[in-house]
């Protein structure tokens, strides 16, 4: 395989990576990995590239938003936004015990370190997702019993962005699975309307900004 740029999409979740083959430039060229090390993957706010080969091979755990601080809590998610972190090795995966049995070593390791959080976090997203992201971020604090701002602290402690943001993304994400859907069949303005974007114009705003595309490249 020749090298290459793959792209991911912001999706609004953290991850943790294993590198186990020859190292990798990620962040758009801003940090690379190396062999046998764990690094953290914050949750992203735009599009992020990483150069691959035939020699990269990269084993990740995508974890769902908000859940990083239930096996990790050494730090708030909003300082590693965007960014892939290096972890210590009391964070990190054991190379020859992963390698001998990969099911088994992982259960282990993540069954070891949960421990809960607090709940308000799960019903906000839970709520945010229900509406495919059209939500208006103070009502659904009213709702939960809490105010817009202790929720945007929780939020950036848990995922690193705001419900505002978190909720850009959702949209983003139900936009861009009709625009795959429809093949062409469906205008963007129509899935636009139906995503709630104001225009045709802010749809195409928010793809540009996610994947560094236009819509007709997607």
């Amino acid at each position: 395989m020749d090298k290459q740029w793959e792209r991911n999409f912001p999706d609004g979740c953290a991850g943790v990576i294993l590198n186990l083959g020859d190292t990798c430039i990620t962040d758009n060229g801003m940090a690379k990995m190396d062999f046998g090390k764990t690094y953290a993957v914050g949750a992203m706010t735009s599009f992020k590239d990483s150069f691959i080969d035939e020699n990269t091979h990269l084993f990740g755990v995508c974890l769902k938003p908000g859940v990083f601080p239930n096996f990790y809590n050494y730090a708030p998610q909003n300082e590693i936004i965007d960014q892939t972190i290096q972890l210590e090795k009391r964070h990190s995966f054991d190379i020859d015990k992963f390698m001998k049995n990969r099911v088994h070593y992982l259960h282990e390791f993540f069954i070891h370190r949960l421990q809960p959080v607090n709940g308000l976090v799960k019903s906000v997203l839970e709520d945010i997702h229900q509406s495919q992201g059209q939500v208006i971020i103070s009502e659904i604090a009213k709702k939960n019993f809490t105010t817009v701002r202790q929720l945007e602290r929780k939020f950036n402690i848990q995922l690193g962005i705001t419900p505002k943001e978190y909720a850009r993304i959702v949209r983003f994400q139900n936009a861009l699975f009709r625009i795959n859907e429809s093949r062409q069949r469906t205008s963007l303005a129509d899935i636009a309307f139906e995503c709630g974007y104001y225009d045709h114009s802010h749809l195409t705003n928010e793809i540009k900004r996610n994947t560094g595309m236009a819509p007709s490249q997607l």
